[in-house]
């Protein structure tokens, strides 16, 4: 089973901990780690800027595809980014992750 980091931005702090605790309850992650940042891109042909939160969700490769299908429902954007980012993992963190997912 390969370990991956699901990167997800999110408009507020409120909506990146429910998104969280969605996917936490149907153990489709682990863990995950909300940052502040300040994102800048193209939106409807002009340069647009806003604070936003990221989740790095630590999860197994086969479960990408629900997680998409879920944030499908629960992201607000209407083009949300779902970026899987491959890892290597500490044995001891690794066997936790895969034990945490069964």
């Amino acid at each position: 089973m390969k370990s991956i980091f699901v990167y997800i931005t999110c408009p507020s702090k409120p909506i990146a901990k429910r998104i969280t605790k969605h996917l936490l309850e149907r153990r489709l992650i682990a863990c995950a780690n909300i940052f502040p940042i300040e994102s800048f891109y193209w939106w409807q042909n002009k340069i647009e800027g806003a604070k936003e939160y990221v989740l790095i969700c630590k999860t197994l490769e086969e479960k990408y595809a629900a997680i998409k299908k879920e944030l499908a429902e629960a992201h607000p954007y209407s083009i949300p980014c779902i970026a899987k980012l491959s890892v290597g993992l500490n044995k001891e963190f690794a066997s936790w992750l895969k034990r945490e997912l069964k």
